[in-house]
């Protein structure tokens, strides 16, 4: 008896921890129920139970519809209600679980649920913004939209500093700006669409050099951390790195890092572990709203690749990435247009993780860029309006 007491302890540890997995986990996102507000268990009117967190980013935003991720039945999000027995037995098991050895937790993906703190722009400061970037010195937020003058620049508390970039046919003027970034001795880069040419001002908007004739359609625009530039050529299918004298205004030497790429656009670079991530927009039948995103490492090896039948796989809703950056510790981030929402995609290596970190307050996201302090800033070009978030640790 007393040996079959002994082995009881251990034993029943085990089985709590099983229940623990089995039971006590949102088996859309994976994270645990909890009784706070983004982890509570919720009921779906079929029977099958997710996190308050995942019902938030499976419905519709304005008619709150939604499928079940299992059964598909369909219901609604003000229609789900909290599960009381998964409550009941997270009360149950938690002193239990406590009482037996801790047990290592890996680190989650992302912190948690972003929440918007504030706005700026609207309607008249910005007109169909389509690139964002920050001053990596100042702090400052660069907008390219359909203004008189095309270059707009925002204090961090979000006021007009200044704006330059006039609307025009000049080489120094800017036509149809598409993407934006600030290097790091705060130049000023912009893709223009309108001549097909790339653009680079000082900060105050004196224009220091125009690279027409090398690209037939560049996209998007980023900064290295060695202060190159890369560009993404979306008819070309290409991806280039220039290295550019800033303060001279001379181009000093190009390469094409990729020349296979499927009409690609957005482009972000990890400043963690130098990766490169280049979002595609291939066409074909039925690719009219088909993303892939394709992560590559410092030397150009492709490491982490995903499509939207990928994360259809994993996700019931349509997933149109629009946007691409890197948090802090490596991860990939997404803007979609569908939901719309901002979606972590994880480390390119454990692709795909996906995980809603947005799922509320967004029209039409179209940029992203993260702070040092870790906020993100969400171009919404149907809100005509940055929108900051800051992640609710809850």
């Amino acid at each position: 008896m007393g040996a079959e007491a002994s082995g009881s302890g251990p034993a029943l540890r085990e089985l709590l921890r099983e229940a623990e997995t089995s039971l006590l986990e949102c088996k859309v996102c994976f994270e645990r129920f909890g009784h706070r507000q983004q982890r509570r268990p919720r009921n779906l009117s079929c029977g099958h139970v997710v996190c308050l967190a995942c019902v938030a980013a499976l419905a519709h935003p304005r008619t709150l519809a939604l499928e079940c991720p299992f059964c598909r039945r369909a219901c609604r999000g003000c229609d789900t209600s909290d599960c009381l027995p998964v409550l009941h037995l997270l009360e149950l098991l938690g002193s239990a679980l406590r009482s037996g050895p801790a047990a290592p937790r890996a680190a989650p993906a992302a912190p948690g649920i972003l929440t918007c703190q504030h706005a700026f722009g609207g309607w008249g400061t910005l007109v169909n913004p389509t690139g964002l970037a920050l001053c990596p010195k100042s702090g400052r937020v660069v907008v390219v939209h359909d203004g008189k003058r095309r270059v707009k620049v925002f204090d961090s508390g979000g006021g007009c500093a200044h704006q330059f970039g006039e609307k025009g046919d000049a080489a120094q003027d800017l036509q149809y700006p598409l993407d934006v970034t600030v290097t790091n001795d705060c130049h000023v880069v912009v893709t223009d669409a309108g001549d097909r040419s790339l653009k680079v001002f000082d900060f105050f908007g004196q224009i220091k050099l125009v690279l027409g004739g090398h690209f037939r359609l560049p996209w998007g625009v980023e900064t290295t951390p060695q202060n190159g530039v890369l560009v993404t050529d979306a008819e070309a299918g290409s991806l280039h790195l220039l290295e550019v004298d800033f303060p001279e205004g001379i181009l000093r030497r190009t390469e094409r890092l990729q020349a296979h790429l499927r009409r690609p656009r957005g482009v972000a670079v990890s400043w963690l572990t130098g990766a490169i991530a280049v979002l595609e927009h291939p066409l074909g039948p039925g690719a009219c709203s088909s993303t892939t995103v394709k992560v590559f490492s410092a030397t150009m090896q492709l490491i982490g690749q995903v499509d939207s039948f990928g994360l259809s796989l994993f996700f019931p809703s349509k997933i149109t990435a629009s946007a691409v950056a890197f948090d802090h510790q490596g991860n990939v981030v997404v803007a979609d247009t569908s939901s719309p929402a901002v979606l972590c995609l994880g480390k390119p290596e454990e692709f795909p993780v996906l995980k809603p970190i947005i799922t509320h307050g967004l029209s039409h996201p179209v940029a992203l860029t993260f702070t040092k302090e870790s906020s993100l800033l969400v171009l919404d070009s149907a809100a005509h309006s940055v929108k900051v978030y800051k992640f609710d640790w809850g």
